[in-house]
């Protein structure tokens, strides 16, 4: 006998695990199985032994679909209830429930024997089928079953017993044998109810020798020999079976000619709102008398790097305008939504708009990043126009910045405030200078002060100066970001050090202590960040813990291993001593420092005790669909919600829109994002011509570019059309449109085929089709 514990302690095996296992024994010849499981899926099928021999299992405590697609050969008994699918496309095997079964009992099964020693949940049943050159499945159930049972049964034999359902309205359930078609129930006891098409009959002979010759095999399986009797006395039995194709009495068809001759002409019933003239149009029609148009929808969907960018950019018009050689308007396109170009979209981002790019399925995603940081070195004129409103913003990071550029560019007066004594929030203060160059970072910031920003540094915003930068401007946008490093209350958190205090220290070169052998516990990139300061700051050793798999980005883990870095996990810290760490699992891990980071919240101890103000878990806003807190007040980035720096700059824009509206005097509108173009408007095989092709510099990679949702101008719908229907229309500005002429089109749909960006829709001629004729009094 084969024995399986999956539950040693606290420590329960994995699904996977416990099938490969299994599988493992039966390779090696195990034909006996005793598997206590603790919720396992799957278990007892589909295998087979090398030899042919049956394999027995005996199951306690399994979890959904025991003996699904169980082959012959395969016997399985369980002790107890059994959850949800039992026997699901049972294919030969003989599966016994010493107890209830759940939902979906012997759904679509196909062969073998089911016997089931209680009840049978909803769908019991269901789709059960029957090949017929195989043995037809057989399903047998003690007591009774759910509602919808045998819905759209195909095949097989099911036997209900009723034994102890005399409490029941109806041992099937409601709603029982919909859409049966085939196959046959056996039951005893109450029927409330089934559908026209199916035959309620009296056993004939042999239906009484199959339930006879199956009935000892069952209940010697369920325990339940003493029924015998109880259950034998056929008058108390039914069968259920759908109509024969013979007995379905067809339905007449209506004659439509008839119809339209006899009940819809003038005179008739409804002669007073319309008379038919009886004509017959074309199957080719133009105009109104389409059965579809067609329909433009230039930039009505996102593309999905412009859907996955938090930030919005919308790549493939860039791409648009590269391809037209307007290099300016392209590399300005992305101020237009970041002030960062260079040192986030370029260097920092992990570019979730590459991943979600369409080209990397047809061979390598656009070098969107790269393309970013090709705007690093724009300028960008101040606005012409002032609009005399003055904004100030709490907290010069990411967020903050970002939302200065946006109401900045609108002629809005901004100023800035921050407590470092240089502007930049985490960019400035916690990245490593190894990661972005630091005259990068200048670059950007003094292009926002170019615009008319100003930055007020070294200013400690407590309630008194909140109230005070709250009275002198028209609106005020919290944007601190998150400056307190969270941890759990472990044994010795006194010994930590922050992460983020520790990474401002190094930052500012102040060249904090560090031990010799430290420990990071957080594998995210803040984490990677702590170890690389660690290193640089004298480090010897260096380990990062997480409790999961690390959330860094590849190549940032890469760079700490390349020092000598490790990463371990899953490690849940437990206790931490001046000698080290230890995990809840007993494992040590010796350090003489211990740095946190796993993440920080917000300090917000300068905004008014204010009942209106909400927060989640006491320590984030909970901003209105506005973006607003207070009157006049609004939140941007890390204060709503940790999250990458592409996610603070698209929230900061969000918050600028609403802050823009507010100070005009305009109701507030919030940013609604664009539906993702579906997949199946784009026709990639326009592409693959370059398929692997080498790839170019990313400002001259537009022509790989699937410019999804958006028209690149490549006129095949133009030279596709067979009527000549579509003409191109240029604009004044250079930009163009394509104009379907309804009086030539007759709908085919050519446009939306050959369309390799998505642009061309067609759908129903939305018109409704007139051919009444008017009739004075």
């Amino acid at each position: 006998m084969f024995k399986i514990e999956t539950l040693t302690g606290h420590d329960r095996m994995s699904t996977q695990d416990l099938l490969l296992a299994i599988e493992d024994a039966v390779r090696q010849g195990e034909t006996e199985f005793d598997i206590s499981a603790s919720g396992q899926h799957d278990i007892g099928g589909p295998l087979w032994h090398p030899e042919g021999k049956t394999l027995h299992f005996h199951v306690t405590n399994p979890g959904q679909r025991v003996g699904s697609m169980c082959l012959e050969n395969t016997e399985i008994v369980v002790d107890g209830p059994t959850p949800a699918d039992v026997g699901w496309l049972n294919a030969g095997g003989i599966i016994t429930v010493k107890g209830d079964a759940g939902d979906t009992a012997g759904h679509c099964s196909a062969g073998g024997k089911i016997y089931i020693g209680g009840r049978g949940g909803t769908r019991t049943g269901s789709l059960m089928k029957h090949d017929p050159l195989y043995e037809e499945p057989e399903l047998w159930i003690l007591k009774n079953v759910g509602s919808f049972s045998f819905e759209f049964m195909g095949g097989g034999r099911a036997v209900v017993c009723g034994w102890d359902s005399a409490q029941f309205s109806s041992v099937l359930g409601e709603r029982a044998c919909v859409g049966m078609v085939g196959g046959v129930v056996y039951v005893r006891g109450m029927i409330s109810s089934y559908p026209e098409d199916i035959r309620c009959l009296e056993l004939d002979e042999d239906d009484k020798a199959f339930l006879d010759g199956g009935m000892d095999a069952f209940l010697a399986a369920v325990e339940k020999p003493e029924l015998r009797a109880e259950l034998s006395d056929w008058s108390q039995w039914k069968k259920l079976r759908p109509l024969t194709f013979e007995e379905k009495q067809p339905k007449p068809q209506p004659d439509l000619g008839d119809f339209r001759m006899h009940d819809w002409i003038k005179g008739g019933v409804f002669s007073d709102v319309a008379v038919d003239d009886f004509a017959v149009l074309n199957t080719v029609n133009h105009g109104i008398y389409r059965l579809r148009v067609p329909s433009w929808d230039n930039g009505k969907y996102a593309s999905p790097c412009e859907f996955n960018c938090p930030t919005g950019i919308p790549t493939q018009r860039r791409y648009d305008l590269l391809r037209l050689g307007k290099f300016d308007e392209a590399f300005q396109l992305v101020l237009q939504y970041t002030p960062f170009p260079g040192s986030v979209c370029g260097t920092l981002c992990p570019n979730p708009c590459m991943e979600g790019c369409t080209r990397g399925s047809i061979d390598e995603a656009i070098q969107i990043g790269a393309l970013g940081f090709q705007s690093a070195y724009t300028k960008v004129e101040p606005p012409k126009e002032k609009t005399g409103k003055k904004i100030g913003i709490i907290g010069g990071g990411v967020a903050g910045l970002s939302a200065a550029w946006q109401l900045a560019r609108k002629g809005h007066d901004v100023t800035v405030y921050d407590d470092a004594p240089h502007i930049g929030g985490k960019l400035e203060q916690v990245i490593p200078q190894k990661r972005m160059p630091h005259e990068l970072l200048q670059l950007e910031l003094k292009r926002i002060q170019d615009i008319g920003v100003k930055f007020v540094t070294s200013c400690q915003v407590d309630r008194e100066k909140f109230a005070a930068i709250r009275a002198e401007n028209d609106a005020v946008i919290v944007a601190t970001g998150g400056h307190k490093s969270r941890f759990f209350p472990w044994e010795g958190k006194e010994k930590l050090t922050m992460g983020l205090d520790f990474l401002k220290k190094v930052n500012l070169g102040e060249n904090p202590p560090i031990g010799k052998h430290v420990l990071v516990i957080g594998c995210g990139n803040s984490g990677m960040d702590v170890a690389s300061g660690a290193y640089n700051m004298g480090a010897e050793t260096v380990v990062a813990v997480d409790v999961s798999k690390p959330a860094a980005f590849q190549k940032e883990i890469n760079r700490i291993e390349a020092q000598g870095g490790k990463l371990v996990w899953p490690f849940m810290t437990q206790k931490i001593t001046d000698e080290g760490v230890y995990a809840n699992d007993g494992r040590f891990i010796p350090a003489d420092q211990v740095i946190v980071a796993i993440g920080e919240a917000p300090i917000l101890d300068y905004l008014p005790d204010d009942p209106s103000i909400r927060k989640f878990r006491g320590d984030w806003l909970v901003p209105s669909a506005e973006k607003m807190i207070l009157e006049g007040v609004f939140a941007a980035g890390d204060v709503i919600k940790p999250g990458r720096l592409t996610d603070a700059i698209g929230d900061a824009v969000k918050t600028a829109h609403c802050v823009d509206e507010y100070v005009r005097g305009e109701k507030i509108t919030p940013v609604v994002t664009k539906q993702v173009i579906p997949m199946e408007r784009l026709s990639k095989a326009y592409f693959e011509k370059c398929h692997h092709c080498e790839l170019p510099e990313p400002s001259d990679d537009h022509n790989r570019c699937v410019s999804c949702g958006t028209c690149r101008d490549c006129r095949m719908c133009l030279n596709s059309c067979p009527e000549k229907a579509i003409s191109r229309e240029e604009h004044e500005d250079g930009s163009w449109e394509y104009i379907s002429d309804p009086d030539k089109c007759i709908g085919c749909g050519l446009c939306a085929g050959v369309c390799p960006c998505g642009i061309w829709s067609i759908q129903d001629n939305p018109e409704p089709i007139r051919m009444y004729r008017t009739y004075g009094k």
